[in-house]
């Protein structure tokens, strides 16, 4: 492909807007996506030489995300959500029927250019699924008859802007609000009353709560803010001048990627101006003059109202130079897409995105607290901690510590899908009891939940009775449900699946363990397992749980070693009465081989024997 000179001009343009900034390429190349519908080559090879960067490092950022292609894509590119909750929905059926409706394959453009179909890991609409995207925007509850008018539209060449919106209406399905839910903040209220009482005070008002980061890990809010604070002043990587203060900065992880968890899509849709307000607070106590909200790339439909309510904060000066009046206060913030990438979700792989660099976890030490964004000291928090930041911050400590638990304060925004009555959102105080939130949300038959989603762990009905909390069971915010007609494997061959997609490839025993785990529950679904696969099955759980670089590797077993531990029956009803059965065919690995030579005769084939 060659690039006219008007395109050359675009991208010139392109690059201009975003400041000429090397971390601002997957911004720069989200915008390449949208106009191309790929990533040539060529560009590539301009945007290395218009940002200054190796050309390397434009393709690997490229190729690392996963709604970036080299390979053009139709002017309507579907996806469809490959979840847990949306397989059992029907949605590989309902994948079939687009595929034939609109005469394309699964992960091909068709080639008339109209339309290109492929899975997707989750769209973040668990709740109304099954669920897609067309070009990024949503498309959920789906059926066979949405599915026809989506065809029809497609066929018909008709532009996105012109399609019905009851296509792309998603809700936000709060079914029990509690208490960040029930007390929203109003704008300003927070700031207003923090400057007033000053915001040292703030900070001990936050200490005071107990909150907790909503992420997962549960670090203490406080000190990490505190830690950011206090240092250092200067590194090898920034140095200062002397009597200067190294820059600060604030990220909010709007990158949900979680199958299972879509209560930050709501939390940014209907209480963004919490969401900002929790941040720019942060800001004033750590010193902050820039964040970002970094929006995990599913979520794109949520932008055009978030940028809205960035400018009106702006109006209203809530944002900006000296926030409500108080020189030297002064806090801006931008929002990053992300492109694809579950493992952006990981703190110090969010920040080497924001960098424009490929989503690789960093080695820590150092933290992002001291050596974050461009080595500067960096707070990263989720949605849900900064909404409850604010609450802190207007209401008290005081107020917020007296519910939950001793160690866990507060409340927890579940995501709750699968197999109940009323899927969404819900919210209680930590310390209720996994059979409580069954009850409100009317599942029945309940063989077991996964809590935290495929990274969390999968209980039984008999442990229904524990609670929710750090000291028990502790959540970024997913709870599936699955009754008693679920196959358990199927179940944890779709997490498999997942974590091996979504593996960044850095560490071995990730890269090529998930790879491993995959194949081996293919392989026992397919009933060819074999009673040393079980063995072998745990035993590669276990290494990959303790030697992987990062969190998602640490967690990737946890679905296989939890149920294997907790249903052995389950696995060992599936296997055949043998010792081993190898995991691939070897006769069927050379019928490619066979065709090239012409030859199907019995010196040909390979026999294998089962022992």
């Amino acid at each position: 492909m060659t690039i006219s000179d008007a395109d050359q001009a675009w991208l010139s343009a392109v690059v201009a807007n975003h400041g000429r900034h090397a971390t601002r390429l997957l911004q720069i190349l989200r915008d390449v996506q949208d106009h191309f519908r790929h990533i040539p080559r060529p560009v590539m090879q301009l945007l290395a030489e218009q940002l200054g960067v190796p050309l390397a490092q434009v393709q690997g950022v490229t190729e690392f995300y996963s709604f970036l292609s080299t390979q053009p894509q139709g002017r309507y590119h579907l996806q469809l959500s490959d979840s847990i909750s949306d397989h059992m929905l029907g949605s590989r059926a309902l994948g079939t029927y687009l595929c034939d409706k609109l005469g394309v394959a699964d992960g091909e453009t068709r080639a008339d250019g109209r339309v290109s179909f492929a899975y997707t890991s989750c769209s973040g609409l668990c709740d109304q699924g099954p669920a897609g995207l067309v070009n990024g925007w949503w498309l959920p509850k789906l059926d066979r008859s949405r599915i026809d008018r989506i065809s029809a539209l497609v066929e018909a060449d008709v532009p996105l802007s012109q399609w019905p919106q009851d296509l792309f209406s998603a809700r936000d399905n709060v079914r029990r609000p509690g208490l960040l839910l029930s007390n929203p903040v109003a704008s300003g209220s927070a700031l207003k009353w923090s400057l007033m009482r000053g915001l040292a005070s703030t900070l001990d008002e936050v200490d005071k709560s107990g909150l907790r980061g909503r992420g997962g890990a549960g670090f203490q809010t406080s000190w990490k803010w505190r830690f950011c604070f206090e240092g250092p002043e200067e590194t090898a990587v920034c140095p200062v001048e002397k009597g200067e203060r190294m820059e600060r900065y604030v990220v909010c992880n709007a990158d949900e990627g979680e199958p299972g968890t879509f209560k930050d899509r709501v939390l940014l849709n209907s209480h963004a101006h919490q969401v900002f307000e929790g941040m720019t607070l942060c800001a004033g106590i750590v010193g902050a003059k820039q964040g970002f909200l970094y929006l995990r790339g599913e979520y794109l439909a949520l932008r055009a109202k978030l940028e809205a309510v960035l400018a009106e904060r702006r109006r209203l000066n809530l944002l900006g130079v000296g926030i409500l009046g108080r020189e030297g206060f002064d806090f801006d913030i931008e929002i990053h897409m992300g492109a694809g990438a579950y493992i952006c979700g990981e703190e110090s792989a969010l920040i080497e995105s924001l960098e424009g660099k490929r989503g690789t976890p960093r080695n820590r030490p150092p933290y992002p607290v001291t050596h974050g964004y461009l080595g500067r000291p960096t707070v990263v928090n989720n949605v849900e901690t900064f909404v409850a930041a604010a609450a802190i911050a207007l209401k008290g400590g005081v107020w917020f510590a007296s519910h939950g638990t001793e160690k866990s304060k507060g409340s927890k925004i579940l995501s709750i899908c699968g197999d109940c009555a009323r899927p969404g959102i819900y919210e209680y105080d930590f310390g209720v009891s996994i059979a409580q939130i069954l009850k409100d949300c009317g599942a029945a038959n309940t063989f077991g939940v996964q809590v935290g989603g495929p990274s969390g762990v999968f209980i039984g009905e008999q442990e229904f009775e524990r609670r929710l909390g750090f000291e028990d069971l502790a959540t970024g915010g997913s709870f599936m449900i699955f009754d008693k007609t679920r196959d358990v494997l199927e179940i944890v061959r779709n997490f498999t699946h997942f974590f091996a997609h979504e593996s960044c490839g850095f560490c071995t025993p990730c890269r090529v363990g998930t790879s491993l785990l995959r194949n081996a529950m293919d392989k026992l679904c397919a009933g060819h397992g074999a009673a040393g696969d079980l063995v072998e099955i745990g035993n590669l759980g276990q290494f990959v749980r303790a030697a992987s670089h990062c969190g998602l590797g640490q967690t990737a077993a946890n679905p296989l070693l939890a149920t294997l531990e907790r249903f052995p029956e389950l696995y060992q009803s599936r296997l055949k009465s043998i010792s081993f059965e190898p995991g691939f065919d070897l006769d069927g690995e050379l019928s490619t081989a066979r065709r090239m030579t012409g030859r199907d005769d019995a010196h040909a084939h390979l026999e294998q024997e089962s022992v």
